[in-house]
């Protein structure tokens, strides 16, 4: 399970773990051995509601041997950039797992968990306590819905 740490600022940090998901499909098959899945996992990395995908740097996508999904234009501060997506990542934090699709970073830079993992996650960013809080998925309080 993923420890959240708390930064003086008030923003939230997290753990992940990254799998190239083909590689884990590949051996739950049976055609390479679980020791060759290709994984990564980050510390410190801010849950940030102002960016809606994971945002991964590019060494980072390279040693997950990630496919590209393709380009998108993105706002950023200074305007509209184009830039990289890559598909096939499976993404756990807080115990929570799903597969996303990630947007490049420069090499270096600090990875970003956006909104749309949160939300598809059940996890929330609490400021006050600055970590994150697991919504509940099953009962009547379920982050779910399907309206």
């Amino acid at each position: 399970m993923s420890v959240t740490t708390p930064t003086p600022t008030g923003k939230v940090t997290t753990t992940i773990i990254l799998i190239n998901r083909i590689d884990q499909i590949l051996a739950d098959r049976g055609f390479i051995p679980p020791n060759e899945i290709r994984s990564v996992t980050l510390e410190d990395v801010l849950a940030d509601t102002g960016a809606t995908r994971l945002c991964l740097p590019a060494d980072v996508i390279s040693q997950l041997g990630l496919p590209l999904q393709g380009e998108v234009d993105v706002k950023i501060a200074i305007g509209v950039q184009k830039v990289r997506t890559f598909r096939e990542l499976s993404l756990t934090v807080e115990g929570r797992e799903g597969t996303f699709n990630c947007i490049e970073l420069p090499a270096g830079q600090d990875p970003l968990l956006g909104l749309i993992p949160l939300e598809d996650l059940g996890l929330e960013p609490d400021l006050q306590n600055q970590r994150l809080r697991v919504l509940p998925r099953d009962g009547k309080e379920t982050y779910l819905t399907v309206l």
